[in-house]
């Protein structure tokens, strides 16, 4: 291996390889600020765009009546056809990137970008089958006309058919004219054919009336109710509780906003599908190279101590067995650890690949993850052994890193590895263009994807900004040396479930009539390895089978940080295209293989992105944990739209935290990051409303997904109300009518309803439904409050506190993780809640019971109140007891101080209110 040195940013050859693979194409890539590098990138040059010419018309002209005369005259009509549409031509895009360091912006105000140079498809006109009214869709007068004709020639054929078996001179010759639609002369099929290559390569479809229209009426008849509600609520307080009765209104009107910033964005579902036979025969013709785009997929890891290699090389080898053609693929692995472990890691799975994508296209098997393959099927014993022997080579890499030497880690020519400390490295690049030692083939001679490791350089006293900032530098790498227009990234834990699922993609984002506009393409997280009884809501279906919906029919799902496939040109902060487009010319500058490394390896050094828009317009936005919302959310507001996609067979498939306190963590995150953009200047109710692009109900979601956490405070003190109205016996509604109490009923109904419907079209069970409800209130009581007084203390006072849990050993191998405790300070809270209403009940019950049957009645309603948070907690207590049915000692110790502390409050402020 070549020498290393740490302190000094240059290229790292990590391990002798082939040479780089040569390309055909010359590209010049040019980044922002670097007027003095001119970066030339010999990419592999992409096939011939589709031509549309050299396609025949056929003379429609009158046939004749006589039937022999037609099929004399057959052979006639074919040779006069004639040429048609060959003015089409080859058409480049070419997209300036962004990739500029310095701040120098045009006189337009448009922020500057690079010259990054790729090759797009050249989209095809979609037919229109009302000529008259959808005549800008045909792309050409010549067009328009073909299908004028085409439905006359339907017309005639079928005219003359009804006067030859009225005439029942020769039934032979009947037979002869039928097969006339099957192409024997009139090019029938061939026109189909054609006609086929032009439709449309998705497809949007509303909900049926019968399902959303009653969704619809409830969510208005529920808005009418809760008005109702309110004006009673407000104006019969409670005298001799005005405090509970005044808390409990601010709390039921925060919940009435949450619930119409919820619910409204969801009232446009819609349904799609695609045609991937479509896509295959526009841009795959037999014979010739594949005229598909490019696609670089993203992979980021960063401890492999905590992300096991061996998952992440199940992710690998499914994105290299894709079923998309392989000189299309780039993978780029980002290992922000600059792990020894991780890199040895993709050096045996670049070996095994050679076995394994063969493998998969051999036998079209799904999924292409050997490990979740191998899991459900018992066949090809000797292909699972060979991949048996590769985990036992992986597993073997990583209880050798379990202990690293005084010295480090050191390379096989002797030298240290430069990732030794992890916050003090150079910036390395191993370009695997050649898997193994055997070149860029598999075991049967076929060509391989290309695989690329990438570590950025990491120095002290620089703001890496974690995850956002590595997918950054995959963009400007990728750009220098595949700069494919389209970009999917996964986490390490989310392999390809579905071996097409690119081309799912490419049915939207390569379809000229809504390809242009789209930034990316969601598609839905799903998830291995969960409980049955999903115990804390692991799978989110209501979130990624309502809610999504709903934005899909608005301006498009928000981008939930895995499993989406990006247009380059939305990442580099560009506007969505006009009609007339924006071409540049391309400059052909030749330039060497090591030239292009070494300017790779200087767009990821550390202060490549100072005076730059990287991480404020450009790539991942930086300013909050939670970059994928801000990212998404950037690119609605300059006017972008994105699409959901939800293939029958999942896209991918991750895996999700089972255990409690690993989850609550995971809602802490999420919630931190909805935290820093509510408190920054990208706040959705103050930002983007320059240029008015974003929709009025895609920014009612965004500012739900940004206040969300807020709910955590009325809701705690709510789940605290019927402890105290149970042990001060009053009570937070006064003394109602018979008519009075119909406002109460009729509000549950209508919930109760609203739920109902919203299962009824979007095919979610009642089960997930419930689930869901629960872990709301779980999340909503511990990681959503945590989250807000974290957000406080690091958007104000620039204090970062972590809420983490420590890790204990668990003994089950049947979802044992799901039964091991973890302690976390998220814990307490939750506990404490369940405590005080026990206590409650208990209390009042006594209370009751000592007083008569006269005070059961008001007792009733409380005791209702009560069990509605213990019901709602109830997973949490579950699971905070284990398999073992018991607390742990910490928590009731932490807890039972709260209680006493909440009592004595409680008969404090009772002593002073007598007094």
């Amino acid at each position: 291996m070549g020498s290393m040195i740490p302190q000094e940013n240059q290229l790292v050859n990590l391990q002798p390889k082939p040479p780089l693979k040569q390309f055909n194409g010359v590209y010049i890539c040019q980044i922002r600020g670097d007027d003095d590098v001119g970066v030339t990138l010999e990419a592999r040059q992409s096939p011939p765009p589709f031509m549309d010419g050299d396609e025949q018309k056929l003379d429609l002209s009158k046939l004749k009546k006589d039937p022999i005369e037609i099929l004399n005259n057959l052979e006639k009509q074919t040779n006069n056809c004639v040429e048609a549409n060959k003015h089409d031509k080859q058409q480049t895009m070419v997209v300036e990137a962004t990739m500029l360091q310095g701040h120098d912006t045009p006189s337009n105000g448009q922020t500057q970008v690079p010259s990054i140079i790729y090759d797009e498809i050249n989209l095809v006109p979609l037919a229109s089958m009302d000529p008259i009214k959808d005549s800008g869709l045909y792309g050409s007068v010549a067009w328009r006309e073909r299908v004028e004709n085409w439905k006359l020639w339907q017309e005639k054929k079928k005219t003359n058919l009804i006067m030859i078996e009225s005439t029942k001179k020769n039934h032979h010759l009947i037979e002869e004219i039928v097969d006339f639609d099957d192409g024997v002369a009139g090019q029938g099929p061939n026109f189909l054919m054609v006609d086929e290559s032009r439709r449309a390569l998705s497809r949007k479809f509303f909900l049926a009336s019968n399902k959303i229209n009653p969704y619809r009426m409830v969510i208005i008849i529920r808005l009418v109710i809760v008005a109702f509600f309110f004006h009673y609520r407000i104006l019969n307080p409670v005298p001799n509780a005005f405090g509970l009765w005044l808390t409990s209104v601010i709390c039921e009107i925060w919940f009435a906003i949450s619930w119409i910033l919820d619910q409204f964005p969801k009232w446009f579902p819609i349904n799609r599908e695609t045609y991937l036979d479509r896509l295959s025969f526009r841009y795959e013709k037999e014979g010739e190279p594949s005229q598909l785009a490019h696609v670089d997929v993203f992979v980021s890891t960063m401890d492999p101590t905590k992300e096991p290699p061996l998952v992440t090389a199940n992710v690998i080898l499914s994105i290299l067995g894709v079923d998309y053609p392989v000189e299309k693929i780039s993978c780029y692995l980002s290992d922000d650890g600059a792990s020894m472990l991780t890199f040895d890691a993709i050096v045996e799975i670049s070996e095994f690949a050679r076995k394994w994508v063969p493998f998969c296209k051999k036998f079209d098997i799904e999924p292409r993850a050997p490990e979740m393959y191998f899991t459900h099927k018992i066949d090809y014993l000797k292909d699972k052994r060979e991949y048996e022997e590769f985990k036992v080579r992986v597993n073997a890499l990583v209880a050798k890193a379990n202990e690293m030497p005084k010295e480090g880690w050191i390379m096989q020519d002797g030298t240290p590895w430069p990732g030794n400390n992890t916050q003090n490295h150079p910036a390395m690049i191993q370009v695997l263009v050649f898997l193994g030692h055997n070149g860029g083939r598999d075991i049967d001679g076929n060509e391989l994807p290309r695989l690329v490791y990438v570590s950025r350089e990491k120095r002290p006293g620089f703001n890496h900004h974690k995850k956002a900032g590595a997918m950054n530098a995959l963009v400007r790498v990728s750009a220098m040396l595949t700069n494919a227009p389209f970009i999917l990234n996964l986490d390490c834990d989310h392999y390809i479930n579905n071996s097409k699922a690119l081309r799912e993609a490419m049915c939207f984002m390569m379809d000229p009539s809504v390809g242009k506009r789209v930034c990316y393409v969601q598609f839905p997280q799903r998830f291995n390895g969960i409980d049955r009884s999903d115990r804390y809501a692991n799978h989110n279906t209501i979130f990624f089978d309502i809610n999504l919906k709903g934005l899909d029919g608005i301006q498009g799902p928000v981008y939930v940080g895995t499993g989406c496939v990006f247009r380059r040109r939305a990442l580099y902060g560009y506007d969505p295209p006009t009609k007339e487009g924006n071409k540049k010319e391309i400059q052909n500058i030749c330039s060497n293989a090591n030239a292009l490394l070494k300017e790779a390896i200087h767009v990821i050094s550390c202060g490549y992105e100072d005076k730059s828009d990287w991480g404020k317009e450009l790539g991942w936005i930086y300013g909050s944990v939670t970059e994928d919302i801000l990212t998404g959310f950037k690119m609605h507001c300059r006017g972008w739209r994105s699409i959901y996609c939800m293939p029958h067979q999942s896209a991918f498939k991750g895996s999700a935290p089972i255990n409690l306190s690993d989850r609550l963590n995971q809602m802490l995150r999420w919630a931190l990051g909805s935290v820093e953009i509510c408190l920054s200047q990208h706040c959705p109710i103050w930002y983007g409303y320059k240029g008015g692009h974003l929709k009025c109900l895609q920014r009612l979601a965004y500012i739900n997904i940004a206040i969300y956490p807020f709910t955590a405070l009325p809701l705690v003190a709510y789940c605290t109300l019927p402890a105290i109205c149970l042990l001060s016996g009053k009570f937070i509604i006064p003394t109602m009518s018979n008519s009075a109490s119909l406002w109460f009923i009729s509000l549950f109904l209508s919930v109760f309803a609203t739920g109902i419907l919203e299962m009824r079209w979007s095919g979610v069970d009642i089960h997930e439904w419930w689930r869901n409800e629960q872990f709301w209130v779980i999340s909503g009581v511990s990681a959503h409050l945590f989250a807000i007084f974290q957000g406080l203390f690091k958007m104000l006072a620039g204090i970062n506190t972590n809420f983490t849990g420590t890790s204990k050993a668990s003994e089950d191998k049947d979802f044992g993780e799901l039964y091991a405790f973890k302690w976390t300070t998220l814990l307490i809270l939750p506990t404490t809640l369940v405590f005080i209403n026990i206590v409650g009940i208990i209390a009042g019950t006594a209370e009751v019971i000592y007083n008569g049957y006269q005070a059961w009645g008001p007792f009733f309603g409380k005791l209702l109140f009560a069990f509605w948070v213990l019901v709602h907690l109830y997973p949490f207590l579950k699971g905070l007891m284990g398999r073992q049915n018991r607390i742990p000692t910490i928590e009731i110790v932490w807890s039972l101080i709260l209680a006493s502390i909440f009592s004595l409050l409680l008969n404090s402020l009772t002593i002073i209110k007598i007094l």
